[in-house]
């Protein structure tokens, strides 16, 4: 593996961590028992979990139960599950974590055999197996709220073919809000995910590990120093980054031009908006064409629980064509695996748009999710970001661009000890 790669997150040892008992009902090697998949989603994609579970019922007669659990809390309960030697079946987890690392499954064979994405299949170095499959295709893309660009008469681009600059972009959103009295001309989630794609669409590549080196270039400084003139002159709700304030809320009020998230919007979207039209277009490049892609989570399953055998098949079926081809329909995902035709029942070409953005993009887009995977096979854990930590000290006027940009070296050199 090449050495020099993009810092995802600051990570501590896994000694650090505390123990505690697992909140969760254990496991059992009893053949009557259900598998256990623990998970973190919305309705949306935890309900398309649950309905291949029931059709897997179906067909097998093995129960599987779905264990929906809050985001936050997702990776402090498997650890506690860990320490308390009461793992479950599977999960998809955010990372692979130091403190079960090395009671995961090999699944080599499904990432081959249903053909994973080369780029997310990762390799633990330690002996060369693949024991995490990207469980859908995650990316960040752009909003907007069609009814006030629409009303302002102003044009912006529809396919991957027509591109706009961040500079473009901007004064276009302003033109919207002049002719519409809209609030906002953009908000961004309050994520380093999002923060990366924006650095990369400037030409940055991001915070880069090379050796015991941490770097961050001219390029990405640049690209902080625009983001905080938009929030500094009012163009995008400050308070969202440094208060915490709901981005998508705030879009959904109807009252913002733009938005900057990325394709799991777009089935809450269609669910919850209802006052006005909104469309998925291009992202702005100044000058890279980029987005930030990578593994939604990471599927694993976990030895050791009497029923390793039961575990990797559920987890084959889960991957089958068909299957996976049905589960990415139902959740409004995007696929990790090549050779699927998804048909999805509505904005085909929203999800059409991310596939070109993705196919667009620059090797450094892929790197993110994959560089934390190989993180956490070596013993590491995200625990900080440095990079939205520092950001948000910035924008709150705490610090300089060259203290912001020494602290994001200084606390990734930290973490990484």
């Amino acid at each position: 593996m090449n050495n020099r790669i993009r810092v995802a997150v600051a990570v501590v040892a896994a000694g650090a961590l505390l123990a505690s008992l697992a909140a969760c009902s254990s496991p059992s090697s009893d053949e009557s028992a259900p598998l256990q998949f623990v998970l973190s989603g919305d309705g949306t994609q935890g309900g398309g979990y649950q309905k291949m579970a029931d059709k897997y019922f179906e067909e097998t007669g093995t129960k599987v139960e779905i264990v929906d659990v809050p985001g936050d809390d997702l990776t402090t309960r498997l650890r506690n599950s860990a320490q308390a030697n009461d793992l479950p079946n599977i999960a998809a987890a955010a990372n692979v974590d130091p403190l079960w690392k090395d009671q995961l499954l090999d699944l080599s064979s499904i990432a081959k055999d249903d053909k994973v994405l080369p780029t997310l299949t990762v390799e633990d170095p330690a002996d060369g197996k693949v024991k995490a499959l990207p469980s859908s295709l995650t990316s960040v893309g752009m909003f907007i709220n069609k009814d006030l660009w629409d009303k302002a008469g102003v044009s912006y681009p529809t396919d991957v073919s027509q591109t706009w600059t961040w500079d473009e972009f901007v004064a276009k959103a302003k033109q919207v809000q002049t002719a519409t009295g809209a609030q906002y001309g953009l908000t961004m989630d309050p994520s380093a995910h999002r923060l990366r794609s924006f650095l990369y669409e400037f030409g940055s590549q991001g915070v880069v590990q090379d050796g015991d080196s941490i770097s961050f270039d001219d390029e990405g400084r640049t690209a902080l120093e625009y983001f905080k003139g938009m929030n500094d002159d009012g163009f995008m709700p400050k308070s969202v980054w440094t208060a915490g304030e709901d981005a998508s809320a705030t879009f959904k009020s109807g009252q913002v031009a733009a938005y900057y998230s990325g394709v799991w919007q777009i089935a809450d979207f269609q669910a919850n908006i209802t006052e006005f039209a909104w469309a998925s277009v291009p992202t702005p490049q100044q000058p890279v064409k980029a987005t930030n892609y990578g593994a939604a989570s990471w599927i694993v399953g976990f030895s050791g629980q009497g029923k390793d055998e039961e575990t990797e098949k559920f987890i084959s079926w889960l991957y089958s064509p068909e299957n996976y081809t049905e589960y990415c329909e139902i959740a409004g995902c995007l696929p990790s695996v090549s050779g699927l035709t998804v048909n999805y029942p509505k904005d085909a070409d929203a999800f059409a748009l991310y596939n070109a953005e993705i196919a667009a993009s620059p090797a450094v887009s892929a790197v993110q999710t994959t560089d934390q995977l190989r993180q956490g096979y070596e013993g590491k854990s995200m625990d900080v970001e440095p990079l939205k930590d520092e950001t948000v000290r910035y924008l709150s006027g705490e610090q300089t661009i060259d203290q912001t940009v020494d602290a994001i070296i200084a606390s990734t050199k930290a973490g990484l000890r």
